[in-house]
């Protein structure tokens, strides 16, 4: 459970950092995803984080329980499978992503971060 806490509050933290971010600077937020899908070494270096980030997840947290602990794990695999994701299929995942951007509203995706970091944030503390 040590291990469930430790990694729900740094999902907690991120999400709560950037939906803020998503909230207060949409533009921005828009301009920086434009920029990563033209750019394939980031969208290189992204895979390979998503990767690392899910594989580690998932190799010290493979837990199929039936409380909230299981919510990790999932994001330790979606992580995984972004990652390969990104390397396997760099050009339909850029295709998609822009596909997807005309629909997002970054405020409404921010306040569901952040509701998400909440969330992880409360299971984060043990409560």
């Amino acid at each position: 459970m040590e291990v469930s806490m430790f990694i729900a509050k740094i999902l907690a933290l991120v999400y709560l950092a950037i939906g803020a971010g998503m909230i207060m600077n949409g533009k921005y937020y828009k301009k920086l995803i434009d920029d990563m899908m033209a750019s394939p070494a980031t969208i290189y270096l992204g895979g390979i984080m998503a990767l690392i980030a899910g594989f580690l997840i998932v190799s010290y947290h493979n837990i199929w329980s039936q409380d909230w602990t299981v919510v990790i794990t999932l994001f330790g695999w979606m992580g995984l499978i972004k990652g390969v994701t990104l390397l396997a299929f760099p050009k339909a995942m850029r295709a998609i992503t822009k596909s997807m951007m005309k629909k997002w509203n970054f405020s409404v995706l921010g306040f569901c971060a952040i509701i998400l970091g909440l969330v992880f944030g409360y299971l984060g503390m043990g409560l």
